[in-house]
């Protein structure tokens, strides 16, 4: 605002009235401008997940719980790359940026949906979904941040032209900070970067497995692309933690990651970074990782400046478990004995939320650590104990019993008889027998976060399926460069489930590959290696090449010669070989395929975060051939977060059942929904454009074997 002249002293006070217009004059364009510029920063979702405390909230309000029901659709864009889709976007100035299935970065008019522009580097495919991009302004240097493979890059963010003098030729590389070790292995970034002034600290996924790369948290140089500073989540001698894992961890041999994966928030004013981090590697094999093992599973306190830990606080000691903390924390402030408390709350796949002080970490409600069991398996050391909140409770159940098997299944005494013979409870290891995980390797919470309204009111989804989990014996390990690149793939990522010589077990739903050829393409093959099926997860991680190289060899294409390989094929050389390997991710379902429990199997809750009491939960989606049957709905797996707004409606798509619904955030009433074109596993957004409040959602589908899509879709008031 241009500063408008002192009037008061008589040497400056105009002798006549209409001398006085150009200073009012002058004032009304400057109020007029601070609230325009007001109007527009309100109405954009300037951010992933809404904002730096990653709260998911919106002040709009136009669209409420009077009204959400007449909402209707009124753009749909196509990006021509149909495939699974977890982009929230981001909308600046009336302008919406996200990003397609394969990794192409886009604008649009955030009012009608028209492309502005497209980017997408050359001769790239997609290894990876992306959940969107970061933007950073200066003056008139506006830019768009996102990710592709190993690399950081920056787009000029009107015209999506790639910024040269960023890295090298546009280009920063998310290995910079991890050492040597980690030039051939592969580091993606699935979330978006975390912006503090002139830095962006970046998350990384890497492989699970015992040649994964360490997961060290890096920041760079928005203008430059230079790294910044790094924080080493598996310290090096002499540095706090490294006397919580075995000696030889920081080596990064046979250990790994403890990487952020799922993206922070930050307190731009302290200057306090808030960094969720997830297991060591190899996920369910800790025999080389003896220890507490700091600073996997914490949540980070770091000075955003130079990287600095403030603070932590660790939920799961020594994880065996893949528990990740698998979302942003989200920054809140709670009424607390009648004093205000700036806080930080993080969900958990255990069903819990945590809650601390921003500022010191203390916990605002107590915690307890709890004795857990020990592993059977030799070389194995569990930690003794584990940390649990003692309040809010769980918003997800955390024990089951026969009752709970589900009276719907078609075959519910084998059901019974398979829960009495498997191992069961909180925190117990895996082993070589059935251990039942509950909730299951993707529950309760997920990737999509919590909403936070002002009033400290939080609101998640989770899922509530429970999973089979049990370790087979790795062969003794041998020379990998006796096996062609398709070979090897195969003994690394496949053997484990369908067995050296490709027979499977079909009584444990493991299917011969020898003529997989007869009923699948190979595209179809290249698909579901992708992104899983079924029992079958998804293997993201495995390069377009070396994907490509296994299917050729199970189809009998791959003409490679190679040196011949002993008949006991083993699983890894001696560096990155691990003596255990999980027999695959099995869901507990019953004979029609549904989850083999009783519902809820997918929620939706609120919890008052400064009492810690729960308002509401009720189910999230439905079955609708169940319903018909006069089954209440049964809630369903989900995958995206909520938003939640002013005008007391929370939005959240997620479901398996591919609909978009509003809800009031008083009570949990359902007020309106519609079916999108396909699942939208992703976290809305919503904006102003114009004087009106749009929400948009991604709508990419294919997880969890549902149809794909290709559309970001758009809904107003008429």
């Amino acid at each position: 605002m241009a500063p408008i002249p002192d009037t008061s002293s008589p040497g400056l006070r105009p002798s006549r009235p209409w001398e006085a217009l150009p200073f009012v004059i002058i004032a009304l364009i400057a109020i007029a401008a601070g609230a325009y510029s007001r109007f527009r920063t309100g109405g954009d979702w300037p951010e992933y997940s809404g904002g730096p405390g990653r709260t998911h909230y919106s002040p709009l309000s136009q669209i409420d719980t009077g009204n959400v029901s007449q909402l209707r659709k009124v753009w749909e864009y196509h990006t021509g790359a149909p495939g699974e889709m977890q982009c929230n976007p981001i909308v600046i100035r009336g302008v919406l940026y996200g990003v397609t299935a394969t990794n192409g970065v886009f604008a649009l008019d955030a009012a009608t949906g028209r492309e502005r522009w497209r980017y997408r580097p050359p001769g790239v495919e997609s290894d990876h979904v992306v959940r969107g991009v970061t933007y950073w302004s200066n003056g008139s240097d506006r830019r768009i941040l996102f990710t592709w493979n190993s690399w950081l890059s920056a787009l000029d963010a009107d015209t999506g032209k790639l910024i040269t003098t960023f890295g090298d030729g546009g280009n920063a590389s998310l290995k910079a900070g991890l050492g040597d070790r980690a030039r051939d292995k592969w580091v993606v970034s699935t979330s978006p970067g975390t912006l503090f002034e002139d830095l962006i600290t970046m998350p990384t996924r890497l492989t699970e497995t015992a040649d994964a790369a360490p997961g060290f948290i890096q920041a760079f140089n928005v203008r430059t692309g230079k790294l910044a500073w790094v924080f080493r989540t598996i310290p090096s001698p002499g540095q706090p933690g490294y006397d919580t894992w075995s000696k030889d961890a920081y080596k990064n041999i046979n250990v790994g990651s403890a990487n952020c994966w799922t993206g922070m928030s930050v307190d731009r004013a302290r200057g306090i970074l808030y960094v969720p981090t997830g297991s060591a590697s190899p996920d369910f094999w800790g025999g080389d990782r003896i220890g507490q093992d700091l600073f996997a599973n914490c949540l980070l306190a770091l000075d955003a400046r130079t990287g600095k830990l403030l603070w932590y606080h660790q939920v799961v000691h020594h994880d065996l478990w893949d528990r990740d903390l698998p979302a942003p924390p989200s920054l809140v402030t709670l009424h607390q004995n009648g004093r205000i408390v700036d806080a930080v709350a993080v969900t958990t796949k255990s069903g819990f939320v945590w809650v601390f002080d921003r500022v010191t970490g203390e916990p605002i409600f107590p915690s307890v650590e709890r004795p857990v069991p020990k592993s059977e398996l030799p070389g194995e050391q569990t930690w003794p104990t584990q940390p649990l909140p003692t309040w809010p409770a769980s918003f997800a159940r955390q024990t089951l019993t026969e009752d709970d098997i589900s009276p719907y299944a078609p075959n519910r005494a084998e059901l019974l008889a398979r829960f009495r013979q498997a191992r069961k409870g909180m925190f117990q290891p895996f082993g070589k027998f059935d251990t039942l995980l509950f909730p299951g390797f993707d529950g309760g919470s997920e990737w999509g976060g919590a909403a936070v309204d002002p009033g400290g009111v939080l609101y998640v989804n989770a899922n509530e399926l429970a999973w089979f989990g049990r370790l087979k014996d790795a062969p003794r390990p041998i020379d990998l460069s006796r096996l062609s690149p398709g070979g090897r793939t195969y003994v690394i990522y496949c053997m484990s489930c369908h067995g050296a010589d490709r027979l499977g077990n079909p009584a444990s739903g493991f299917p011969s590959l020898v003529d997989i050829g007869h009923r699948l393409r190979s595209e179809e093959i290249l698909q579901q290696i992708g992104s899983g099926k079924g029992k079958m997860p998804g293997f993201p991680m495995i390069s377009n090449q070396d994907r490509q190289a296994l299917v050729d060899s199970l189809l009998g294409l791959e003409t490679v010669t190679v040196k011949p390989a002993p008949s006991s094929v083993a699983v890894q050389s001696a560096e990155g070989f691990q003596p255990y390997l999980l027999l695959g991710y099995e869901k507990f379902l019953d004979g029609n395929g549904y989850p083999a429990i009783t519902p809820p199997w997918g929620s939706l809750t609120a919890i008052d975060l400064n009492s810690g009491n729960q308002l509401w939960r009720i189910s999230l989606g439905e079955f609708k051939e169940l319903t018909a049957k006069g089954i209440p709905p049964t809630g369903t797996e989900n995958y995206g977060g909520p938003v939640v707004t002013a005008g007391g409606v929370l939005f959240i798509a997620a479901t398996k059942d591919g609909m978009f619904r509003g809800f009031d955030k008083a009570n949990g009433k359902l007020l309106w929904q519609r079916e999108l074109p396909a699942a939208g596993f992703a976290t809305p957004c919503t904006y102003r454009v114009g004087g009106r409040q749009y929400i948009a959602v991604a709508c990419g589908g294919t997880k969890l074997g549902t149809k794909s899509g290709d559309s970001y879709v758009a809904f107003a008031l008429p």
